[in-house]
């Protein structure tokens, strides 16, 4: 058993940071939201500054874009042209993944200064991508609402992961302490 975790030792302690970091994360991000009352910016803060980036973006793309509170739902409606294309939710926020996205780099951490530039550059990266994706999918579902399936469950979670995956990839790659001292 000793053996095995001498041999293994890498494996688990990436493992042990992962859980700790996702974990430590995800309740953190968890009080927020239970914090977030919504009276000011509904549903939540975080929430509530996506749609209304995406409503200025889907504005300065031609669109007569507005958002609203959903009254049956914590969420802000998307509406085009008069139309009600779809709802920002709080899993819409990227803060998911960019916990996920973090809690991977510090698991496989490198220079302190390198690792959190590299955090806060990816996760803004995330973030900005994450809108535009909203921004697209809006303007999908307005134009090809058959399509919302397809859109919302298979294309853009795979663009969304696929980036934080290249961003993996990267970081693993060229900044990594723990790929660099097994050389």
């Amino acid at each position: 058993m000793k053996s095995l975790l001498v041999k293994y030792k890498s494996v688990i302690r990436f493992i042990v940071t992962f859980l700790a970091v996702y974990g430590i994360l995800t309740i953190g991000y968890n009080l927020y939201l239970n914090v977030s009352d919504g009276s000011k910016f509904y549903p939540d803060y975080l929430t509530n500054l996506v749609a209304v980036q995406t409503d200025a973006l889907l504005n300065g793309l031609g669109y007569d874009a507005s958002i609203a509170p959903h009254p049956n739902e914590p969420s802000m409606k998307v509406i085009i042209n008069g139309k009600y294309v779809a709802r920002v939710v709080e899993g819409c926020n990227a803060i998911s993944v960019i916990i996920l996205f973090l809690s991977f780099l510090i698991a496989f951490a490198g220079k302190f200064k390198t690792t959190l530039f590299y955090g806060l550059a990816g996760s803004i990266i995330i973030y900005a991508f994450n809108l535009i994706r909203i921004v697209i999918l809006s303007v999908g579902l307005y134009h090809y609402p058959w399509r919302r399936e397809i859109l919302h469950t298979v294309i853009f979670p795979m663009l969304i992961y696929g980036t934080v995956f290249l961003l993996w990839m990267v970081w693993v790659n060229r900044f990594s302490k723990n790929i660099k001292s097994n050389e």
